[in-house]
């Protein structure tokens, strides 16, 4: 006999909320008939009741307090929209000691506090979903969790973040200075008035602990992800990367390497034959490799109120199945017994493209190339545009593989050099190494 509506409550009325809201009114009968139940939206609160969303909601369903759905002891399942990592924080462990399942698309709140949050809701027995906090609407959590299970993930490289995609984008297709880019973007409404977590890649790294974590079986390690936006790259850059056979795009990469596993997210030079470095726009993509699976790759929106509604309303009915089937919940990111270390940036291996702008002068080029050999680094290909002696021009040098820690030391001592007219800047970049 199918049991009674299980009851749902949303913190958080803004775009994801707006959308999680329309899914589950607009699409409650094929719900329902998927799950064997149906699903009740009981309360949303949030503090602004009077906004118009485009949504017509039944009476008595928006409040002002968020208390009004903790207290609900009809509100079996709790979604936190509202973001950040403050009240975020106090309203999700409440609800959790109170017994009721947790939503979320809060990846900032996960990243730093999930490992308190994952703890307190082992310790009540309640789920947390939070599919919804990677990705969009790409599944990429169940991928990893349920999909490839079998599978010892070897490498993750994502794009995650869709304003930084456009960005790279625009200033690719059309030639654009970064800046410009910027403000396109957000007059567009896909960068905030700030835009930092986006464009020096802290929100694509909050993702990448998530995903790593998952895959791993490792703690959420926020703080050792190495992180560089793409704030510095210029027009120059994307035509000199298009000339050695790349794209630039911001990459998040968890790969394992020889027991350790490395964490970063940086711009990133791919061949431009990569399906990965076809992904254009505020478009998402995800590229998985396992062991048994081999390579694979997940595309899609990655935010929006719809798409994120989307992977937000799934992980409401998978809690739903699993309360309707009195299934007792496990930890939600299970520590492997032999999880690996996370490695140190100074040890990790790739290979470089370096921009240099260095006065147009005899012997230059060897100067910078005997500072390279002495550290390791071997040259693949040298471009030098222009003539202007005594002036600066830029020199492009693309390397072999070579260790950071070997890199820096170099970039250190080239740049004491007085024939630079302004500090080195490179880009990893990652496929196959040049002939």
């Amino acid at each position: 006999m199918p049991r009674d509506a299980i009851n749902v409550g949303i913190i958080g009325f803004g775009t994801v909320g707006t959308g999680t809201a329309r899914i589950l009114l607009k699409n409650s009968d094929i719900i329902a008939q998927r799950l064997g139940f149906p699903l009740r939206l009981k309360k949303i609160a949030d503090i602004d009741i009077e906004r118009d969303r485009g949504i017509a909601l039944p009476k008595g369903i928006l409040v002002r307090d968020a208390m009004e759905v903790l207290n609900d002891p009809e509100i079996e399942i709790v979604v936190e929209l509202i973001g950040g990592t403050g009240i975020a924080k106090e309203l999700i462990l409440r609800a959790i000691k109170a017994g009721k399942h947790i939503v979320t698309a809060n990846k900032a709140l996960l990243a730093t506090e999930g490992n308190e949050i994952f703890l307190e809701a082992s310790k009540s027995k309640v789920y947390v979903g939070f599919e919804a906090s990677v990705a969009g609407g790409i599944p990429i959590i169940k991928v990893i969790k349920e999909g490839l299970i079998a599978n010892n993930i070897l490498s993750i490289y994502g794009i995650i973040n869709g304003t930084s995609n456009y960005i790279l984008t625009k200033m690719t297709d059309e030639d654009m200075d970064f800046s410009l880019a910027l403000k396109e973007a957000q007059r567009l409404g896909y960068a905030e008035a700030d835009p930092t977590f986006d464009i020096e890649g802290i929100d694509t790294a909050h993702k990448l602990t998530i995903l790593a974590s998952m895959a791993f079986g490792i703690p959420l390690s926020f703080d050792k992800v190495h992180i560089e936006g793409i704030s510095k790259i210029t027009p120059s850059d994307i035509r000199f990367a298009e000339e050695f056979g790349y794209k630039i795009k911001l990459l998040a990469i968890a790969k394992a390497v020889n027991g350790e596993v490395e964490l970063r997210v940086h711009p990133t030079m791919l061949p431009k034959d990569y399906l990965i470095s076809k992904v254009d726009g505020v478009f998402n993509a995800v590229f998985v490799k396992g062991d048994a699976v081999g390579e694979t790759l997940y595309y899609g929106r990655g935010a929006g109120d719809m798409p994120t509604g989307s992977a937000v309303v799934s992980d409401i009915c998978d809690i739903a199945r699993n309360i309707n089937s009195k299934a007792e919940p496990e930890a939600t990111l299970k520590e492997s017994p032999s999880a690996l270390n996370i490695r140190a940036m100074e040890d990790v291996e790739s290979m470089y493209y370096f921009r240099f702008s260095a006065l147009d002068r005899p012997g230059v080029l060897s100067k910078i190339s005997g500072i390279f050999g002495s550290h390791n680094i071997s040259i693949a290909s040298v471009i030098q545009k222009g003539r202007r002696v005594g002036e600066a021009v830029p020199l492009v040098i693309l390397t072999h593989k070579a260790v950071e820690r070997d890199i820096r030391a170099a970039v250190e001592e080239i740049d004491r050099l007085p024939v630079l007219a302004s500090k080195t800047y490179f880009i990893r970049v990652e496929g196959p190494e040049p002939e």
